[in-house]
């Protein structure tokens, strides 16, 4: 695989000149063999799945991505945070093949198998705090959210949910609820989930609070409007997906642990997107200092398959009766075997220290963007999780438009980027660890032409 990518010829028209191998666009965007697939997809898959990318991709391999008709692709989305260690990694590819030779599946809780319990170990190992913990495996983000809900009710003997203004958690029936986006996720679906409460977060480049000013408002908010003594459970993204990669100030989440553990309540550390080494840590509660009770885990721990898990405290993870956690899928035993070939990759690649390459190569350029472009407001995040805001410079309001504008030309050009945030007005960049430092430039050059193509002129050189 590797082997077929790289040799791949010279890039797109606007960059042949430099030899890079690393983008080649060849067709149109879409080619033909993409619009021909397109045209089969409209007759069978629901107008309900989103379309962001005009293009079908036929295979992929750490940070390259090459679609149905031969074009060749920087990935900067990692199919959301997922392919951390990049696209078909070769010890993953292997541990999958060979679990498939030998157990393709049963149910854990009927009969079980090794790579269930390891996968089990490993997170009790990596997970913030050093009390013992326990695990339980489903299918997604989601549905590990829905069930550390369940975990934390049952635990708590309470009923109500505390989530943060601009949280994502999925786009199941409870989840949908505790989105801050109620649109798309909610539109229509209604009615959603009750006993669902929305409280203030911390985003400092916006409310210029500190962390203590914050978290006041954010427990206020909930002890006035709920109760402390009838949550259940806070459920809080350590950085905020979705919402736009928002970094909490200094603090901020300390605080609300502690609440939590005044109250009696269960804190939930939400890092289906910032977890699994995507920040340069393990999972980025670790940035903080903060020791959740409960963490839930999905996209990176599976290395491309589909695998999520809640670990927590054993005297938590325990509060449920038998039968009541689990499903017919959920650790599957392939699934379960790329798991732990993912955390083996990451002690044996050094693959922590990989993820702070990509923001030690990013960071200095995304900062120098801010300078040259108006309309970049803002740049931060880490790790491999990073990002840009999009303002309008006149009126200060978000210009989404200017981020699927950014999109689109660097998608003609060979690289794929994915927006966020609440306004969609940022652009955020999820790559594989294992991209090069040639790939992050490339793709950042494009990005600055981007913006030049996107905001009407070329801006001086900085």
């Amino acid at each position: 695989m590797t082997d077929v990518l790289s040799s791949a010829p010279a890039t797109t028209a606007t960059d042949a000149a430099s030899g890079s191998t690393n983008r080649k666009i060849v067709t149109p965007i879409p080619g033909p063999r993409s619009i021909e697939l397109h045209d089969r997809r409209v007759k069978v898959v629901s107008e309900g799945v989103s379309e962001l990318f005009p293009i079908y991709i036929d295979h992929a391999h750490d940070a390259l991505m090459v679609d149905v008709d031969g074009n060749q692709f920087i990935d900067f989305t990692g199919g959301i945070g997922v392919t951390t260690v990049g696209h078909t990694n070769d010890a993953v590819v292997d541990a999958v093949r060979e679990q498939v030779g030998k157990l393709t599946h049963t149910l854990f809780g009927l009969v079980g198998y090794e790579s269930y319990i390891r996968a089990a170990e490993l997170l009790a190992e990596h997970t913030p705090g050093d009390f013992p913990k326990k695990s339980v495996f489903v299918n997604s983000g989601a549905e590990a959210l829905e069930n550390a809900v369940k975990i934390a009710r049952k635990f708590t003997g309470r009923t109500e949910v505390a989530v943060l203004h601009h949280g994502y958690h999925g786009r199941t029936h409870l989840t949908a609820s505790m989105n801050y986006n109620m649109h798309p996720y909610g539109t229509g679906f209604g009615p959603l989930a009750g006993s669902v409460h929305h409280a203030p977060n911390s985003h400092p480049s916006v409310d210029g609070l500190t962390g203590e000013q914050a978290a006041k408002a954010t427990i206020t908010h909930l002890e006035k409007r709920v109760g402390a003594e009838q949550i259940a459970c806070l459920v809080v993204e350590p950085i905020q997906g979705e919402g736009g990669f928002i970094v909490p100030a200094d603090g901020y989440l300390n605080a609300l642990v502690d609440w939590c553990e005044q109250h009696g309540i269960v804190y939930v550390s939400d890092e289906v997107q910032s977890g699994m080494m995507r920040t340069g840590k393990y999972f980025a509660s670790e940035h903080f200092g903060i020791t959740p009770h409960l963490t839930t885990s999905a996209k990176g721990i599976g290395g491309g398959l589909p695998i999520a898990a809640v670990t927590g405290r054993a005297d938590i993870m325990d509060a449920s009766h038998s039968g009541g956690l689990g499903g017919t899928f959920g650790g599957n035993p392939v699934a379960a075997a790329a798991l732990v070939a993912v955390f083996d990759q990451v002690e044996k690649k050094g693959l922590l220290a990989e993820a702070q390459r990509i923001e030690s190569v990013m960071r200095p350029r995304l900062e120098a963007i801010v300078e040259r472009f108006d309309v970049v407001v803002d740049a931060r995040g880490k790790g491999a999780m990073l990002a840009i805001e999009l303002n309008d410079p006149e009126t200060g309001e978000p210009a989404p438009a200017v981020g699927k504008a950014i999109q689109q030309f660097a998608l003609h050009q060979g690289v794929l980027f994915l927006t966020a945030g609440t306004f969609g007005n940022v652009l955020r960049f999820l790559p594989s660890v294992v991209i090069t430092d040639e790939q992050l430039h490339e793709g950042l050059d494009v990005l600055e032409a981007a913006l030049e193509e996107a905001t009407g002129h070329a801006a001086a050189q900085a």
